[in-house]
C-alpha cells in the first residue's frame, strides 16, 4: 500500500491512531488467559474511554466494566452499561452523583473504600436515601498505593460491620501496582501469587465475621497476564492491556508489535549539527509519562515508526518540549539516521496508552490493512 492509500494524509497532526487489528487479539489474548482460570472478567475502561472499545472489550453490552471516574461511570451507563465498579476511593460528596448515575439509568454501580470515616459515610448516606451502596473494601497486597492490608482483621472488620448499617458489603478489590517494576517472568507470577493470597486472607478474615464477601476481585495486566492460579478468586480486572504500551512491552506483559495505539506526527525541522529531527509532537502529545527510564530499556518518550508503524532501527523520541518532540538515535546506537523531509508523517509508540491517549477526543481507527476507515470519539475528564 502507498502512503497515499492508507488515509492518513490531511488528518491535522498530532492525533491518535487505534490499529483494530491489534487491539482485537488483545483483546482476546487477555479475554482467554481469564477464561482459563473460569473467573469472571471485568474489563477496565479507563484506557479506551470510548464505548466502541468497551463494547468489543466486554463480555456483553451491559457489562460487567470498571471505571476510574464518575464522568466515565455517566458515560457508558447512558450508553447501556449496567454492571459498574468506581474503583477509585470514594470521597463523600461524591454520593448523590453516585445516586443519580444508579437511579438516572438503573445501573449497578459499586464504589470502593478502605477506611472507617468513608464507611460511615456511606451507610449514613444510604440510610438517609434509601439507596444501599454496593461496597467493596480496598486491600492493599503489597504497598504500592491505597487499601486496608490484608491481615488488619480489625479494620477489616470495622468496615464491614459499619457498611452493614445501611449499605451492602458486595467484597474485596486489590490492586498489585508494584507489578509494573517488575519484568522476569517468575516474579511477576509470584506477584500475582501474592496479590491472589492477600484477597483470599481479607474474604475469609470477613466471612469469619459473619459477614458477605461475595466478590473477590484482582487485576492489574501484569499479574492478570503471569497468574498461574486464581483459586479463591471471583473476578479479574485489568485495562491496559487492550492497547498495550512501551512500560507494558518492558514489564513483558506484551511485544512492542502488540501495541494497538501510536500518536500520528509531522516532521517540522531539523537540526543537523545536533543530530535532531524535529516533529510537531511534544510532551502535550504524547504526555509527560517517562514510565521506560526505570527500566532496561529507556525509549525516550517513545519509539519512533513509519507512517506505517514499522520501527525505525533505534529512533526515539529523545527530549520533548510542549509542542516539539526531538527525535534522535539512541545512544550508542550505530544504525544511520532515516531521512525524513519536512512533512513527513511518523507514528510515535506511547509509554502509557493511558496517560498518551488522555490527550485526546478521538481515535483514527486502522483496519487491518492499515487504512483510516472510521473515527470513534473517547472522553476525558472527571
Amino acid at each position: 500500500m502507498t502512503g497515499s492509500q492508507d488515509g492518513l494524509d490531511g488528518l491535522q497532526t498530532p492525533c491518535l491512531l487505534l490499529d483494530e487489528g491489534k487491539l482485537s487479539a488483545n483483546l482476546a489474548g487477555m479475554r482467554a488467559q481469564v477464561e482459563r482460570h473460569g473467573v469472571t472478567f471485568r474489563p477496565h475502561l479507563k484506557t479506551a474511554k470510548s464505548i466502541e472499545v468497551a463494547r468489543m472489550a466486554m463480555t456483553g453490552p451491559d457489562g460487567p466494566a470498571t471505571v476510574s471516574t464518575l464522568k466515565e461511570a455517566e458515560y457508558f451507563a447512558e450508553r447501556g452499561v449496567r454492571d459498574l465498579t468506581y474503583a477509585v476511593g470514594i470521597a463523600p460528596h461524591k454520593l448523590d452523583r453516585v445516586g443519580a448515575i444508579r437511579s438516572r439509568w438503573g445501573a449497578d454501580l459499586a464504589l470502593v473504600l478502605d477506611s472507617l470515616a468513608q464507611a460511615e459515610a456511606v451507610a449514613r448516606w444510604s440510610r438517609a436515601t434509601g439507596d444501599r451502596l454496593p461496597v467493596f473494601i480496598e486491600v492493599d497486597p503489597d504497598g504500592h498505593r491505597s487499601g486496608v492490608k490484608p491481615a488488619d482483621a480489625d479494620l477489616l472488620r470495622g468496615i464491614g460491620a459499619t457498611l452493614a448499617e445501611g449499605a451492602e458489603l458486595r467484597g474485596v478489590l486489590l490492586h498489585a501496582g508494584e507489578s509494573y517494576g517488575l519484568s522476569d517472568p517468575e516474579a511477576l507470577a509470584e506477584a500475582a501469587d501474592g496479590e491472589r493470597r492477600a484477597a483470599v486472607q481479607a474474604a475469609e478474615t470477613l466471612r469469619a465475621a459473619g459477614l458477605t464477601c461475595s466478590v473477590v476481585s484482582v487485576g492489574s495486566t501484569p499479574t492478570a497476564r503471569h497468574a498461574r492460579h486464581l483459586d479463591g478468586v471471583t473476578e479479574v480486572r485489568a485495562g491496559v492491556y487492550m492497547f498495550g504500551d512501551l512500560v507494558q512491552a518492558g514489564i513483558g506483559s506484551c511485544a512492542v508489535d502488540d501495541i494497538a495505539v501510536s500518536v500520528l506526527a509531522s516532521v517540522i525541522g531539523h537540526r543537523p549539527d545536533k543530530g535532531w529531527i524535529i516533529t510537531d509532537a511534544g510532551w502535550m502529545a504524547m504526555s509527560r509519562d517517562r514510565g521506560t527510564a526505570a527500566q532496561a530499556v529507556d525509549q525516550g518518550y517513545g519509539i519512533v515508526c513509519d507512517r506505517a508503524g514499522r520501527p525505525f532501527e533505534d529512533l526515539i523520541v529523545a527530549q520533548a518540549n510542549q509542542e516539539h518532540g526531538v527525535l534522535a538515535l539512541r545512544k550508542g546506537s550505530g544504525a544511520e539516521r532515516p531521512d525524513l523531509p519536512v512533512g513527513t508523517l511518523v507514528r510515535i509508540l506511547p509509554n502509557h496508552a493511558c496517560a498518551t491517549a488522555a490527550q485526546y477526543d478521538r481515535y483514527h481507527v486502522l483496519d487491518g490493512e492499515g487504512r483510516r476507515y472510521a473515527e470513534w470519539p473517547r472522553i476525558n475528564g472527571w
